[in-house]
């Protein structure tokens, strides 16, 4: 979700973007983006992404461009007129083709952050990964003072949770200042393929960074949006609790406390074991004792890229 913000649009040039400054309500294609290097392509995903600059600006920008996943209306497209075939080889029963789709029917999620800081392109970029184990005394001693240093802008968070900003997008809030959130489509999502589902909580209490923050008296914040959450899910898209995957990452891209909703069979990213922590399992485990992520052990993987690794390196861990 933590995309750039946008500008004053300047004098028109003729092209698709304006001139003096460029902004993200002034893009109309990607024709004036340059590509200086790609971060990651991930052949399995079907996603790629590259930093680059705009024409007639020294500031750089992250693309992320990602395949649609098929819908019902996407394949009774591609069986008719709409699309071609060309033949690479046929051998028995067994053709192979390569589908030419019509444009309509070709579409590419686009993800496009700018102007971009070096945080957000260490965050796409594939680079080697490493397990911490975070320990109290780490945490207190290595990643808090770097959290508090470094961390992302919020202002988009602040901006959602002020409907300053996607209020069109919320599909539900709960206004309650202890145990209220806000849940909309996470940017990751198209919002139209259910077999994709992917939705951001972002909790209306401020000052929760992560899981190290939780404890017994969150639990009616995070009970509310477990079962609330759940019953709007199912009564818009008709997928049950048992069905989804309701979980909260650590370490988070942003430090203020959201949780994940996305459909089971989807594999989001993010979903592994060193990231992704239950939310029914982080429930139970502050049941069982109100402090237990004060006093928890939590590993985490870190890529080379990120300043979070070189922190934990200067210190020898």
């Amino acid at each position: 979700m933590d995309s750039g913000t946008g500008g004053t649009p300047g004098e028109s040039t003729g092209g698709n973007l304006v001139s003096s400054k460029v902004t993200q309500e002034n893009i109309k294609d990607l024709s004036d983006f340059v590509v200086t290097r790609v971060l990651s392509n991930n052949g399995n995903r079907k996603t790629i992404c590259a930093v680059g600059k705009l024409a007639d600006s020294d500031e750089n920008g992250v693309l992320f461009l990602e395949k649609l996943s098929f819908s019902e209306e996407v394949l009774k497209g591609l069986c008719s007129k709409q699309s071609l075939l060309k033949k690479e080889f046929l051998n028995d029963v067994y053709g192979s083709y390569t589908c030419l789709p019509d444009v309509n029917l070709n579409g590419i999620k686009v993800t496009f952050i700018y102007p971009a800081t070096d945080k957000h392109i260490a965050k796409y970029e594939s680079r080697p990964h490493h397990i911490i184990e975070e320990t109290p005394q780490f945490y207190n001693e290595i990643t808090l003072p770097h959290i508090i240093s470094g961390q992302f802008n919020l202002e988009w968070v602040y901006n959602i949770l002020d409907h300053k900003k996607e209020e069109e997008r919320i599909i539900f809030e709960d206004d309650d200042p202890e145990k209220g959130f806000i849940l909309l489509p996470d940017i990751k999502w198209d919002g139209k393929q259910v077999d994709s589902l992917y939705l951001l909580c972002i909790v209306r209490k401020r000052g929760i960074r992560s899981l190290r923050d939780l404890n017994g008296e969150h639990l009616p914040l995070l009970i509310n949006i477990k079962d609330k959450g759940s019953k709007v899910i199912y009564d818009k898209y008709s997928i049950p609790e048992s069905q989804l995957r309701i979980y909260i990452h650590y370490q988070p891209t942003f430090y203020h406390l959201h949780i994940h909703f996305t459909y089971l069979n989807f594999e989001a990213p993010g979903i592994f074991a060193e990231k992704s922590h239950l939310l029914s399992t982080v429930i139970n485990n502050i049941q069982l004792n109100s402090k237990y992520y004060k006093i928890a052990t939590l590993p985490f993987a870190v890529s080379e890229s990120q300043s979070l690794f070189s922190a934990y390196e200067e210190k020898g861990k």
